[in-house]
């Protein structure tokens, strides 16, 4: 029997409903950054994810780490107010951010950190303490590895390292950062090369390096990967994203496709003029449909797949605690 672990508890795959795969809530960024629309607040994610609920959306997959900020309290909150459901990422982004905390425990201890979090408690916001810091009861529900631009640092492939360990220990599924999309098939031949099933695996920004042949290379794999900056026309047209999704799904890779927005700026909600959460299940759907994918196949891709790959099998109890207003089931042991 396998569940989801969301920030709430966990709860059958079947309950997530439409699911953005890879997105961003509530973020502090390094100060360094000097740049305040990289900031996500609780106050402006609450009505950016009841407009996304009204749309049609069950759940988000929260990509923020530690190093950028993250907020396992404020996810739930946000979660409870809102019935989305919201699953926390453990991990780290890539080295800019994440070495100051990843470079300062060998990777035993990040792997150790990372299976805690998955199976007790996400350390509280604004902890860097991999080892002392005292945990909460909101769990992480997958693992997050990054590598910066065509390749890892030393720091990365030992965060990679650690993952494939937790993956190993708690079953919970790896979904990364790629620079731009680059050195995508070398990080999965390291992930399951380190002994992770390529099906546990989902690559992430491979929009950012639109090269169909590139993809298909990834893919050869057996990865999934996600079409995920869609709405961000600086990068590239979302009809150039829809077209890329049509030609993999004529490959017949429909079942390894993940889509979602990497919302990571303010000016990207639509509370600040963007086109928000509510982007894929609105206009994306509707175009995915008028392009001639079938009702079903725009469920694989939205509902099913996210399903699929966040499941892994329950290591410890947890009395489900539903969000308001999301009607979710409890999960088979319950």
């Amino acid at each position: 029997m396998t569940i989801v672990r969301t920030v709430l508890g966990d709860i059958a795959p079947s309950s997530l409903g439409l699911t953005l795969a890879h997105e961003h809530l509530v973020t502090n960024p390094p100060a360094f950054l000097e740049d305040a629309d990289l900031t996500l607040t609780e106050g402006d994610a609450a009505p950016e994810l009841e407009t996304f609920r009204r749309s049609g959306g069950g759940a988000v997959v929260e990509m923020t780490t530690i190093d950028y900020g993250r907020d396992g309290e404020a996810l739930a909150r946000l979660s409870q107010q809102s019935g989305v459901h919201i699953v926390a990422a453990t991990g780290f982004n890539k080295a800019i951010y994440a070495d100051p905390i990843s470079g300062r425990f060998p990777t035993e201890t990040i792997a150790a950190w990372m299976i805690r979090e998955l199976n007790e408690g996400l350390i509280p916001f604004g902890s860097t303490n991999l080892v002392h810091a005292p945990g909460t009861s909101i769990r992480a529900g997958l693992i997050k590895a990054s590598s910066s631009l065509h390749g890892p640092t030393a720091n990365e492939r030992r965060v990679f390292e650690a993952a494939a360990e937790a993956h190993r220990v708690t079953g919970a599924p790896i979904s990364t950062h790629t620079e731009q999309g680059t050195w995508a098939v070398d990080q999965a031949q390291l992930l399951i090369d380190l002994g992770v099933p390529p099906d546990r695996i989902l690559l992430g920004h491979l929009d950012l390096n639109p090269d169909l042949v590139y993809i298909l290379d990834v893919l050869v794999t057996g990865v999934s990967i996600g079409i995920d900056q869609i709405g961000k026309s600086k990068y590239l047209p979302d009809e150039k994203r829809l077209d890329l999704v049509m030609s993999l799904v004529e490959h017949g890779y429909s079942e390894r496709l993940f889509l979602s927005g990497d919302i990571a700026r303010r000016t990207g909600w639509s509370v600040a003029g963007g086109t928000g959460l509510a982007h894929i299940p609105r206009q994306i759907g509707a175009a995915l449909h008028d392009r001639g994918l079938s009702a079903g196949q725009i469920q694989t891709l939205l509902v099913t797949n996210p399903a699929r790959l966040l499941a892994f099998p329950r290591s410890t109890p947890m009395q489900r605690v539903g969000p308001s207003g999301a009607g979710a089931s409890r999960s088979g042991g319950e």
